[in-house]
């Protein structure tokens, strides 16, 4: 119902001269649906409340509502052009005075995990980029005719959303810094198994994939009372986001998943002192992607970490390390060179030492768009490390943008890791085994030969010269057609 929608709003934001990436296009748009969404809670809230016999106060003021100065109707419910804003003046309205009275309410309101903080936050943090305040018109025009008023809707609204954000990953640049792949999240979920009740943190959100999918996971794992979702909306998400793009993207994201008001923190994850950290900043589950290699003012930050390093997710993991609580459990995604890189040793060590590594699944170089080679790290926080269960996942196919990875290729080490099954891929190492000075935790697979086979130069020079007929072959066609 929505796909067309969606694909006529990115039609008209190309032609904005105030956008110009994928990013762009779903930063804009999810402020308007934001917004949009708004008024469909606003509205659903009072009628509850109608029906309780209660009155219920608006968030926001009528003059700033979506019906007012997006789409005024007249009585037929179709848009009133004598009152509706269009042109220079839609543009200069949103920005002198919606976006100043949005940004407001972060002063306003009584604690950060209200909705009405999540408004400023988020409000303070993005620009209206529209050049065209016509086309920004047209955007809203499509826009109101989106409903988040169903469990269908929301859904439908949902996985459209998570295309556009895998898109924007998939475009590169600093897209790909946000957008994990869903079936990795979902088998790293699917293998740690958190239950209702588990304080579950991400304190490197991005587009928060790995929130959004445990909630759809402990929402579907078995028939909920009223309490476990008073719990699952209130007291089991928790995410860290430094950068203003993303923090909206994940925040409209968990929304779209049905987190009414998701408790995603606007701050620099590394900038919080690590031994500062206290048992009730501690969580169940920890779920991250950490960027590596990430933009960061690395002097004002390696202070808060007793290993200094330059790589961010050296620090990163630091800090999931010291907010895991005794016996909680995290999945990491990071860079395979963690596991032999001699500026990770001490802490790979203080992993080893506080932590039961007790497996790491060897993915693909392709998995990711940038190509990086990477690995997932399970740990248990409270015993230290005695042996490690290795899975590398081996495909009989490459992996790329029309080719990507899914949830069936990861099929056999969800059924391994169950009983930690020793197979062609996957084995243990005893740490006994690893040497203590350099801790060198590096994938090498004992069932498979990875000894290079060089090809005789004849054969390489038939090839070639089978190569050569063929493409004058081709060439000759192609001359008698013209």
């Amino acid at each position: 119902m929505f796909e067309q929608s969606f694909k006529n709003i990115d039609n008209l934001l190309r032609k904005d001269k105030g956008l110009s990436t994928e990013i762009d296009y779903v930063e804009q748009t999810s402020w308007l649906l934001f917004l949009k969404y708004l008024e469909d809670l606003e509205k659903n809230k009072s009628l509850e409340a109608e029906l309780n016999g209660q009155i219920y106060t608006p968030i926001l003021d009528n003059k700033y509502t979506w019906s007012s100065w997006a789409f005024p109707a007249d009585p037929d419910g179709n848009l009133d052009n004598d009152k509706a804003l269009t042109g220079e003046d839609l543009n200069n309205f949103v920005r002198n005075e919606l976006f100043p009275y949005l940004k407001s309410f972060k002063q306003r309101a009584e604690s950060a995990n209200t909705l009405e903080y999540k408004i400023g936050e988020i409000f303070n943090e993005i620009t209206n980029k529209f050049q065209s305040g016509y086309i920004l018109r047209q955007v809203i025009d499509i826009i109101q005719t989106m409903r988040f008023q169903t469990s269908e809707e929301k859904h439908e609204l949902s996985c459209l959303y998570e295309d556009k954000i895998q898109n924007m990953g998939n475009s590169g640049r600093n897209g790909g810094e946000y957008y994990t792949p869903r079936p990795l999240i979902r088998t790293i979920i699917k293998a740690i198994k958190p239950v209702i009740g588990n304080r579950i943190y991400d304190g490197a959100l991005g587009s928060a994939g790995f929130l959004v999918e445990a909630f759809d996971y402990l929402k579907n794992s078995r028939e909920l009372s009223v309490n476990d979702m008073k719990t699952l909306q209130e007291k089991t998400l928790f995410g860290k986001e430094a950068k203003p793009i993303p923090y909206i993207i994940g925040t409209m994201n968990m929304i779209l998943h049905g987190v009414e008001a998701p408790h995603i923190l606007h701050t620099n994850t590394l900038a919080e002192n690590i031994m500062q950290i206290q048992e009730k900043d501690r969580y169940d589950v920890i779920l991250a992607n950490p960027p590596f290699g990430a933009s960061e003012d690395i002097a004002s930050v390696e202070q808060n970490f007793p290993i200094r390093s330059s790589e961010t997710a050296y620090l990163f993991l630091q800090h999931f390390i010291k907010s895991l609580k005794a016996g909680g459990t995290a999945g990491i995604v990071i860079k395979n060179t963690f596991l032999s890189n001699g500026d990770a040793k001490e802490v790979r060590r203080e992993l080893l030492d506080s932590c039961n590594l007790y497996a790491v699944l060897d993915l693909p170089a392709k998995v990711f768009t940038a190509g990086v080679k990477t690995v997932v790290l399970f740990f248990k926080k409270g015993e230290p490390t005695k042996k490690i269960w290795y899975y590398q996942l081996n495909l009989d196919r490459n992996l790329g943008k029309t080719n990507p990875l899914n949830e069936n290729d990861l099929k056999d080490f969800l059924d391994c890791i169950a009983t930690f099954k020793e197979t062609e891929n996957s084995w243990f190492i005893n740490l006994d085994d690893v040497d203590p000075k350099t801790l060198d935790l590096s994938v090498k697979n004992p069932n498979k030969n990875d000894e290079i086979v060089y090809r005789e130069p004849k054969d390489i020079i038939a090839e070639i010269e089978q190569l050569d007929i063929q493409s004058a072959e081709i060439i000759a066609k192609i001359k008698e057609l013209v």
